[in-house]
């Protein structure tokens, strides 16, 4: 029999925290029930739409393009409080133009009507854009169902009609659902009569939500996710029903037997409805050509040549053939306009003084971007290949990637709306979805589980890219023990599994924007998040249906350089432009490893490698940067020995040098796999850029028939490497390596582009290493743990860091002729405004002279007691006289006194001479007091400005610091966390030998204990995690019940020692697990021997006991003969015990120690 009736109201996951029916699943189990169509209708988005609808087409499903959109009571732009409450009505695209429409209604509902998080559409938006869409009358909120409930029938009826009217006679239909719902049992027969009295028909629909029955219990967690409800709240939100599941046709034929019209009518809208779409059709916009100029190519050919002859001054023919080459390629694949568009908005930048990067990705491989100045790479020094960017064999759109100072980037992003018009450009959305161990973290709130309890748990989830828990559960045997014998926790995960994945969120991409042929509504609907017009569908989508996307990066290193030239024309009068990349001084610095601060170099492990390596020329560098990754590291060693030992070089055929020469027979880029392909198998370059991306995401099928075309040819085009003189058993094994090389293989283009920037920062910080080292500090303000290490920096180079000072500091990090001075813009509670208005103020009218001096000068509407008090703890009046403490006691009274003041001056009741007596007054009233205790002072400047400025805690241990422990706590954090803000998961070089090395491995570290969570364990005792903090940084530690009464009976006020073993397995930061804990300056235990105790037995009798009683108590021994004390490395650190004493007193009797 044929199936007669289609869902036309589902809700997938992107019905955000709401909707549980996956996508992919969803159809799945659609084909089971033997449906033919299914619609998607989400609330108020259509997120999901492009994905359903392929998914559907491969599943021989009829899609639905659909939504179910919330309309205004009043109009979408009435936003008062009494407009929270919204009517719902299912739109759903009959054909192409209903799409068009649909796009519109969504789109303006978010930049026009939302309200309260509910993107709104009103009556006059469905009439403006009605044409081609079906309009259901939605659930219990619909607007006819809402009014009927509410008892008003004769105006429900003339609601309908309304909507009719709107939409047309045969494109309205009353919906009918049944949910079990006492609501939906009542208004029903109150629908059916409307539908009689009027002749608008009725359908049939249940309000999916989910796949399963047995899903409502999930999607109840769902909804407390989305509320930050617990399952235990008895007001939390909840579906009083479990039938909002996908229903089989027969159970819905069962539901309406009165109304068999209902269904039949499902069917019929479902077969009215057809929407295609066309994808990878370009729709580039066209870029506005200048006066004078009529054909886009021909402007683009003069502006290249233009660019030629700047950029290299004579121009031969060979040049003249790339560029031409490269010209026609770019002519027939379309993207001539795209080059304008690209090459005009960077021309912006630069002239705008916006710092824009040296090029991104495989762009750099272009020799008509090198001469548009879109890079700033030369692709034929450095053997780059245009194919790997574009390839006249694989129509796609290019892709150029701009990094930009990251603080000017919107100049960039506004200059190009202005340009093209705002309703033709847009941001991309992006998705925050419940990866695994945010999931766990979220239904154990929801099942309102101990915190601790559940945070266990989540970070027995390893720290993996797309960990998942299933995998999770097969790495960590520990978890899987849990999830094995405990129900609860089974429990946990199992809910946690069925949410793994699901949306969570929207925001904004990074870095994606879009410019548009035409209205960007045209092809896409618009959401806005924050503020942000976006699109509602993400970067693949958008690249799938052919429209232009470009990356605009904000780099902070750019804005790093800038900021270093800026301060060098400022003090040295010096225009610093990176011309050349051969100064050896440079290539010095950076193979001492003395590489903090300079971009991608940074990493402990990228530091020994660039030790080892001895870079000498910018080659070695963008191989160094292409290699340290998880892979290639294998190959660093073959690399180097190639380097300093030519002679160690072999090539598997002659051939191979001419490609390999310059990373040492090495195989280190995909473009050299792509010049193999070329110069042994006779393959074009378009052809070996499609084998290496084959090779790449090892496809092996392709492999197998590429291999063969590879060694024979293919009897058209390719003669293959054994016609080419290679003997097919070299051949075979060159195939092999490439294979094995080309799943790790980096892009040589952009390794180049990041290799200039690292060699820029490293010439300013050789160079002009204070001027470099404000803008770094300056960059990394908010990252108090890398000012803090900058700092250290400085120290150990003997260069001085003046704390904040309200008559030198700048907003930024500033220079001197010895030093860096703090900036203000680094003091918490410090608006960008009030210290714009100071430094106008003072370069304008000289130093302030006083506190009341700084108070009075300043604007009343910048003057704020909060900002008052951080720049005293900060220590920024300090050089005016006077002690903190005595400020702290009279700047409120300050502050009241001038905001009188000016109040009666503005009202003319004030005199010149009250003016003037002021600040000798409140001068004199400066109390006698005395100043905070040092400790109190650096807590305050530690709390403002995020570190100690004026002092540390630890200045007076530093030589027991470094006599007692045996790593830094920086050096334990650095273990497994890498600043990877500019960069994406392929370049995040992970120093994963050094994690091995020490994941279990015992250390001693030293400093103050800065913060402290403690909590009861399951079995009733206690525990702890705290945070222990050094001059370089700070890290994580666990005090296990075991060490934790020792703990809780330390002065935390003075520095503690631990002992205890570093974790890296299950943790998402590394952490040491303590083992002992002791103040630091604790008494050592005391040896008194003399000369015949002292011998070589003696003393290995002693180190023994010391190694199996660990602990902090350090051991020191006094000479008898001189008196002279010295104490033992902090590696033989000891616990006293009875048991330790007992094996002392064997050895050297209990008369030869002193106890601490």
């Amino acid at each position: 029999m044929e199936n007669n009736f289609v869902h036309l109201h589902v809700h997938s996951e992107y019905s955000l925290l709401d909707g549980l029916a996956r996508i992919g699943p969803l159809l799945d189990r659609a084909k089971e029930l033997n449906m033919n169509h299914l619609a998607i209708t989400d609330h108020g988005a259509m997120f999901g739409i492009i994905d359903f609808y392929k998914k559907a087409l491969e599943k021989g499903i009829h899609p639905i393009i659909g939504c179910e959109v919330y309309v205004s009571r009043r109009t979408r732009l009435d936003k008062e409080s009494q407009d929270r409450r919204n009517y719902h009505l299912v739109l759903l695209a009959e054909n192409n133009q209903g799409y068009q429409n649909l796009i519109k209604l969504v789109s303006l509902a978010y930049t026009e009507g939302l309200f309260y998080g509910r993107p709104r559409v009103d009556l006059e938006l469905l009439e403006q854009y009605h044409e081609g869409i079906i309009a259901l009358g939605a659930c219990l909120s619909g607007p006819v169902t809402r009014t009927l409930l509410e008892g008003n029938y004769e105006q429900a009826k003339e609601t309908a009609l309304e909507y009719r009217r709107i939409f047309g006679p045969n494109n309205f239909y009353l919906e009918i659902q049944d949910h079990g719902l006492d609501d939906q049992i009542r208004v029903n027969p109150d629908i059916i009569r409307l539908s009689k009295e009027t002749d608008i028909p009725l359908v049939a629909t249940n309000d999916v939500h989910y796949i399963l029955e047995e899903d409502k219990e999930v999607q109840d967690i769902l909804l407390c996710i989305q509320t930050g409800r617990t399952m235990s709240d008895p007001n939390r939100m909840i579906n009083e029903t479990t039938q909002l599941y996908l229903k089989s046709p027969q159970e819905m034929i069962d539901l309406f037997p009165y109304a068999q019209d209902a269904i039949e009518n499902t069917l019929k809208i479902a077969e009215r409805c057809n929407v295609s779409f066309t994808f990878n059709e370009s729709k580039l916009p066209e870029f506005d050509l200048p006066e004078g100029e009529s054909d886009a190519f021909e402007y683009l050919v003069k502006l290249c040549y233009n660019g030629l002859i700047k950029r290299y001054r004579t121009v031969d023919q060979s040049l003249k053939d790339r560029l031409d080459y490269e010209l026609k390629i770019i002519q027939q694949m379309g993207f001539v306009d795209y080059f304008l568009i690209t090459s005009d908005f960077i021309k912006y930048a630069k002239n705008k003084n916006i710092a824009v990067g040296p090029g991104r990705g495989s762009a750099a491989g272009s020799i008509v971007a090198y001469s548009l100045e879109i890079t700033d790479i030369d692709p034929l020094k450095y053997n780059l290949l245009f194919e790997r960017f574009l390839n006249p064999e694989r129509i796609t759109l290019p892709d150029v990637d701009v990094d930009f100072c990251y603080e000017r980037r919107q100049e960039v992003i506004d200059y190009v709306i202005q340009k093209y018009g705002k309703e033709k450009v847009a941001q991309i959305i992006t998705f925050g979805t419940l990866m695994a161990r945010s999931v766990i973290r979220n239904v154990g709130r929801a099942l309102d589980m101990p915190y601790a309890q559940v945070d266990g748990i989540a970070k027995m989830i390893p720290n993996e890219l797309k960990i998942t828990i299933e995998k999770a559960l097969q790495l960590n045997l520990d978890l899987k023990k849990l999830y094995d014998t405990d129900p609860q926790i089974k429990n946990l995960i199992d809910l946690a599994s069925k949410l793994e994945g699901i949306p969570k969120n929207c925001s904004t991409h990074a870095a994606g924007v879009i410019i548009s042929k035409e209205n960007i509504t045209n092809y896409v609907p618009l959401n806005v998040n924050d503020g942000v017009v976006t699109t509602q569908f993400p970067m693949a989508t958008i690249e799938e249906l052919g429209l232009l996307k470009v990356d605009f990066l904000g780099l902070r290193t750019l804005t790093i350089i800038e900021k270093t030239k800026e301060l060098v024309k400022q003090h040295k009068n010096i225009d610093i432009d990176f011309k050349d990349y051969d100064d050896p001084s440079v290539y010095e610095l950076i193979s001492s490893g003395d590489t903090d601060g300079i971009f991608q170099l940074e990493s402990n492990g990228m530091k020994q490698f660039m030790q080892d390596l001895e870079p000498s020329s910018m080659e070695d560098i963008i191989a160094g940067v292409s290699l340290y990754r998880p892979g290639p590291m294998d190959f660093i060693p073959k690399y180097i020995e190639g380097k300093k030992n030519p002679n160690s070089i072999t090539y598997k055929h002659p051939s191979l040098e001419k490609v390999l020469e310059n990373t040492y027979g090495c195989i280190v880029y995909q473009e050299q796999v792509m010049q193999i392909v070329r110069d042994l198998g006779g393959y074009s370059l378009g052809r070996s850029d499609l084998l290496r991306r084959a090779m790449g995401k090892k496809k092996a099928d392709i492999m197998l028939k590429e291999r063969e075309i590879f060694i024979h040819g293919n009897g058209l085009d390719v003669p293959g490497a054994v016609k080419n003189g290679i003997p097919e058993n070299t051949a075979n094994e060159i195939f092999d390596e490439m294979i094995d090389f080309a799943k790790y293989a980096f892009n040589k283009s952009h390794a180049a582009a990041y290799s200039v920037i690292s060699y820029q920062t490293a010439y300013l910080k050789k160079h002009h290493k204070l001027e470099f080292m404000a803008a770094l500090m300056t960059a990394s303000k908010d990252s108090t743990e890398k000012v803090a290490n900058y700092i250290l920096t400085l120290k150990r180079k003997n260069v001085k860091l003046y704390p904040p000072d309200i008559n030198i500091s700048m907003a930024e990090f500033s220079t001197t002729s010895d030093g860096i001075i703090y900036g203000l813009s680094a003091i918490k509670s410090v608006g960008s405004t009030a210290i714009q208005e100071i430094v106008k103020e003072r370069t304008r009218n000289g130093k302030f002279l006083s506190l009341i001096d700084f108070c009075s000068r300043l604007n009343p509407k910048d003057l704020r007691k909060s900002m008052v008090e951080s720049l005293i703890y900060a220590g920024v009046f300090d050089s005016l006289g006077g002690y903190r403490s005595q400020y702290l006691a009279v700047y409120q009274h300050i502050i009241a006194e001038i905001s009188n003041k000016k109040k009666q001056q503005i009202d003319g009741q004030i005199d010149l001479f009250a003016v003037i007596g002021l600040d000798q007054k409140l001068k004199d009233e400066l109390p006698n007091i005395k100043e905070l205790p040092k400790k109190e002072l650096l807590d305050h400047e530690k709390r403002v400005a995020g570190l100690y400025l004026t002092g540390h805690p630890l200045d007076e241990y530093l030589d027991k610091m470094e006599m007692y422990t045996t790593h830094s706590c920086l050096e334990i954090s650095n273990l497994n966390t890498h600043d990877n803000t500019e960069t994406n998961s392929e370049e995040i070089f992970m120093d994963n030998e050094k994690q091995q090395l020490l994941h279990g491995h015992e250390v001693v570290i030293g400093g103050m204990v800065t913060h402290t969570k403690e909590f009861r364990t399951k079995k009733g005792t206690m525990m702890a995690f705290i945070e222990l903090e050094d001059l370089s940084g700070v890290c994580e530690c666990i005090v296990f019940p075991s060490a934790y009464m020792a703990f809780h009976e330390l002065d935390l006020n003075i520095p503690i020692l631990i002992k205890g073993t570093i974790s890296l397995a299950k943790e998402d930061k590394c952490k040491v697990l303590v083992n002992v804990i002791d103040n630091i300056n604790a008494k050592p235990l005391i040896l008194n021997l003399d000369e015949n105790m002292r011998t070589q037995q003696i003393s290995q009798r002693l180190l023994n006991i010391f190694r199996i009683h660990p602990g902090t108590t350090t051991i020191a021994v006094r000479s008898i003969e001189d008196n002279q004390l010295k104490e033992f490395p902090a590696k033989y650190n000891i616990k006293i015990t009875d048991e330790f004493l007992q094996k002392l007193d064997l050895v050297i009797g209990n008369s030869s120690y002193e106890l601490p």
